[in-house]
């Protein structure tokens, strides 16, 4: 596993969790430090764990140092929790080394606010070539929100016309202003212009323009706003009758505030700007001095709710469905030491990667989530701390 922040910390766990199948973890960062602590807290927390747990020191922009440490461990696949811009020297490492490979996020150029798929989609052949597989965006969303709408496509409906993606974070963290994962790549996401899917384009919004209140079952009604995320760029590919697709997430009016005045003053800029001889983009001093996303989850309060609506036709009849998993901040917190944004996300990477090491996923080439059968995924969800409810013909969000 390549990374050892919230994320990482939340799926060493969960796989040491799953011993039986992760008979041995290495734990990879730039800061081997940040290793070592994971490793501690699995030896603590999880004491009858059999999982032998090493770690090692990486840059994971380096794709030969990726090589030497992947060369000598001989691993049967790579986790990437690390950062989005470090998806293609990783996929490159485990293509010169045969490994499988496996992310929670698309690729992302650093030095360009954009993500979208096609630079992964473009080693289709040479995984394929290789008998090599890659599973792209093994988290919650996009991961379990792709299996969902797989689910939905295999077990509810004839035609999927319109899906709503919805992410609500009704939890407390105590800090006036805080990210829940990676700043700079939360911050980047949120600022850039809105898109959705309607009628075969996209169609452009600029940021958080169109917003609604939306209730979340178990959870509460929150303002939710449009903006674009990654899965819907394949789910719209690999399901063509949606008609429309969309992806809302919940953001506090103190949050927006905060933010507003932090991009009117530059301070989320991607442009280097020199400072006493040393050039350094706003947003990365910024990420510095933000509180850690994994700082945050001893006094974290309050639960998730993300899920999928689809509308669409079943047996010749109009139907609205919704499947969603509400997760509690502090109940996660007592298992693994990690908040509940942490946890959704990481626990989903395990699950994706024991389908894989079990070979009930497993095909050479590269592969978005919902290319696969949803039923074992579903099942793990429930086993594994992420129980999924199912609503039938009730609209949570309007047209």
């Amino acid at each position: 596993m390549i990374g050892a922040g919230g994320v990482g910390g939340v799926v060493a766990k969960k796989c040491a969790q799953n011993d039986s199948v992760f008979t041995e973890l290495m734990i990879a960062s730039r800061t081997k430090a940040k290793c070592d602590k994971i490793a501690a807290e699995i030896k603590e927390f999880f004491p009858n764990s059999k999982t032998v747990v090493t770690t090692a020191q990486v840059d994971a922009d380096d794709v030969a140092a990726l090589v030497k440490l992947i060369g000598e461990y001989k691993p049967k696949m790579v986790i990437n929790v690390a950062l989005p811009y470090q998806d293609l020297p990783i996929m490159d490492a485990c293509l010169e080394t045969g490994v499988h490979y496996l992310d929670t996020a698309n690729y992302e150029p650093k030095d360009l606010a954009k993500f979208e798929y096609s630079w992964q989609w473009a080693y289709q052949e040479r995984f394929q070539n290789a008998g090599l597989m890659a599973l792209l965006g093994s988290g919650f969303d996009p991961g379990a929100t792709n299996v969902y709408s797989a689910y939905h496509a295999k077990h509810h409906f004839d035609e999927m016309h319109y899906m709503d993606i919805v992410d609500c974070n009704n939890g407390s963290h105590g800090k006036a202003f805080a990210t829940n994962f990676n700043p700079e790549i939360n911050i980047r996401e949120i600022t850039a212009n809105g898109r959705y899917w309607e009628n075969g384009a996209w169609v452009e919004t600029t940021p958080l323009e169109i917003s609604q209140d939306i209730y979340y079952p178990r959870v509460q009604t929150r303002k939710s706003f449009v903006l674009y995320h990654e899965e819907l760029e394949s789910l719209v590919k690999h399901f063509p009758t949606l008609k429309r697709a969309r992806f809302w997430m919940t953001f506090g009016e103190q949050y927006i505030k905060y933010l507003s005045v932090l991009e009117t003053v530059g301070m989320t800029s991607i442009e280097p700007i020199r400072i006493k001889g040393v050039d350094i983009a706003p947003i990365e001093f910024l990420k510095a001095i933000l509180p850690a996303p994994e700082s945050l989850a001893a006094n974290y309060t309050g639960q998730t709710c993300i899920g999928v609506q689809i509308k669409g036709i079943k047996d010749g009849k109009p139907k609205t469905h919704f499947i969603y998993n509400v997760c509690d901040h502090a109940e996660t917190f007592k298992e693994v030491q990690a908040q509940g944004i942490s946890y959704t996300t990481g626990v989903p990477a395990m699950i994706g990667a024991m389908l894989m090491l079990e070979g009930k996923w497993m095909k050479a080439g590269v592969w978005n989530m919902e290319q696969f059968d949803p039923d074992p995924f579903m099942d793990a969800m429930n086993k594994w701390g992420l129980p999924w409810h199912e609503l039938s013909d009730i609209e949570l969000v309007k047209d």
